[in-house]
């Protein structure tokens, strides 16, 4: 279904922008149901979002956007970060897709499995996406208490530094609140792992 944003001219796709905005709007509400809606004022998000996902460079290099690096897409709870960044593979080369794991589920397996958590995600040579930083809490296993999102974060780092291997996020969250929840040490190397895009933060919860 992808092919139909696209043309191949001299090997290349181009893409339509207005095509992949429909094919957006299929898959979501398909996935979430009728309520899924593309909003007018979030256009310019999106535009980037899809831009970055068909690796399109002029865009990108516009926007100031590397595609050597991940997304953290930030916003306000309710924006639709979840969704977008959960239908975002859909325009993406097979190497590139990534699974979705929210930071509760990612908790709650430490909790359960302990340390090996850590190195399930941390480890992972291929792209992979955290939702929602910062609605977790430390978890204990046995007693003992353990930061598992910032651990995971750096071993993440240490896969894009030597691998070039990417990690996407979505938080709720600006960069003092994750700096006080995750210390000074992730912060300094979010900034190399991630490009930045954000919703602003008037954006209205859209699932009221």
């Amino acid at each position: 279904m992808l092919q139909k944003c696209y043309t191949i001219v001299d090997n290349y796709r181009q893409f339509d922008f207005n095509s992949c905005l429909k094919l957006l709007n299929y898959l979501g509400k398909k996935k979430y149901g009728t309520n899924f809606q593309i909003q007018k004022k979030d256009l310019a998000i999106l535009h980037k979002l899809i831009s970055y996902a068909i690796g399109e460079d002029e865009h990108c290099a516009n926007y100031g956007i590397d595609l050597s690096k991940g997304i953290l897409l930030t916003g306000p709870v309710g924006c639709g970060k979840t969704s977008l960044i959960t239908l975002l593979p859909e325009f993406m080369y097979p190497h590139q897709k990534y699974q979705v794991k929210s930071t509760r589920e990612i908790a709650n397996e430490f909790h359960k499995d302990g340390y090996e958590i850590i190195h399930r995600y941390g480890r992972r040579e291929k792209a992979f996406c955290i939702d929602d930083l910062g609605v977790e809490q430390n978890i204990k296993h046995f007693g003992n208490e353990c930061n598992t999102i910032g651990e995971i974060l750096l071993h993440r780092y240490d896969l894009h530094v030597n691998y070039g291997i990417l990690t996407h996020a979505t938080t709720n969250l600006n960069a003092e609140e994750l700096e006080k929840l995750y210390g000074n040490r992730v912060r300094s190397r979010l900034r190399s792992m991630f490009n930045l895009i954000s919703f602003p933060m008037e954006t209205k919860d859209k699932r009221k």
